[in-house]
């Protein structure tokens, strides 16, 4: 039974520990129900704080042993009555750089931090987007509090936003909790407590309030930077939204503001299932081109502020999930960000 925990869009700053300098000593023994298990298996178990890659990482290093021999088969088959000894040496540091860069942090305790991502903000380091992203401000922020993914000071990135997607994110500070959060996030809800949240202004309105849109997005045949709705083809895929606001004219709209739940968590899943109904994301520059004439036939202010707007107008708005330590049901909340509500204002005045 978890408890529940709602936290709305403020700052949040928790103290946390130094990093772990000495080698940490940690044992386990097998009993009768753990006989023929591999040991990685075995291990990964009975130490939750140890991600299974890390205790592979570890018994191919040398680092675990039973009566005084060492083992280095990660296959090997445990036997009622071993006793293993683990020496967890202290996270290596990263090769990634921290930088300063401001953060809007919503939560922050000794294994997990949230925060609202503006939009503009890269989430990991890549071609094109060496520095200036999340993890690198990441790194500067969490400092020594980061006890090591995999055996690495840095943090653990479960999911990830778009570069011009703003709101929020969880990320993992160490190996225990990116392992429990990267299970809720590959469950995404089936069989516990989980929810994300998105608020999505689109062009024209769905006629029902709300709906369900299950069909399976893979990697577009043609633009390697664009997914696509493949029948038969790509991963499944389900989105459930809700007509939240229409703006215009009642029998034809020209915007309106959609809730999306999400089902499933796959590459732009919003914007490529919003665009699939005929609805999509104003700003969109992949998902959304199509839609450009519309702007000739709004006024001149909000011609103006659109063409200024440099994102799509899509912000992660909710994000439910259970701590994975303490076992509390933690709910955040994000309004939409400043610029996306003046659009919004402007659209309430056709």
């Amino acid at each position: 039974m978890t408890s529940s925990k709602t936290l709305r869009a403020k700052t949040l700053r928790a103290k946390t520990p130094r990093a772990e300098t000495r080698t940490e000593r940690l044992t386990a023994e097998a009993h009768a129900e753990h006989e023929g298990q591999r040991l990685d298996r075995f291990l990964s178990d009975l130490l939750p704080q140890l991600s299974r890659t890390r205790v592979q990482a570890l018994i191919r290093e040398g680092h675990v042993t039973s009566r005084g021999a060492t083992i280095e088969e990660v296959k090997y088959r445990v036997k009622s009555g071993d006793r293993f000894a683990l020496a967890v040496p202290p996270a290596a540091k990263t090769a990634l750089r921290g930088e300063a860069i401001p953060l809007d942090v919503i939560y922050e305790d000794d294994a997990l931090i949230v925060i609202d991502k503006p939009a503009g903000l890269v989430v990991h380091p890549g071609a094109g987007n060496p520095r200036g992203t999340l993890v690198n401000a990441l790194i500067a922020h969490c400092g020594e509090s980061l006890s090591g993914i995999g055996g690495v000071a840095r943090p653990g990135i479960v999911h990830r936003l778009d570069k011009d997607t703003s709101g929020l994110m969880v990320v993992a500070k160490t190996d225990q909790a990116h392992r429990g959060l990267a299970a809720q996030f590959a469950d995404h809800g089936r069989t516990g407590d989980f929810e994300r949240g998105y608020l999505a202004l689109v062009w024209g309105a769905p006629h029902l309030p709300h709906g369900r849109i299950e069909a399976p997005i893979g990697r577009h045949a043609t633009s390697r930077t664009k997914m696509a709705v493949l029948p038969g083809k790509g991963r499944k895929a389900v989105t459930h939204w809700r007509v939240l606001e229409r703006f215009g004219p009642k029998n034809a709209p020209v915007a309106s503001l959609i809730e999306c739940r999400l089902e499933t968590g796959r590459t732009h899943q919003v914007r490529v299932h919003l665009a699939h109904i005929g609805h999509p994301l104003i700003g969109d520059p992949l998902y959304g081109r199509g839609f450009k004439s519309k702007l000739g036939k709004l006024s001149g202010k909000l011609q103006s502020k659109l063409a200024s707007l440099g994102r799509q107008a899509l912000h992660a708005a909710h994000l439910a999930f259970v701590h994975p330590i303490s076992g509390t049901l933690l709910r955040f909340n994000s309004p939409l960000p400043r610029a996306l509500i003046e659009i919004v204002d402007l659209f309430k005045e056709l």
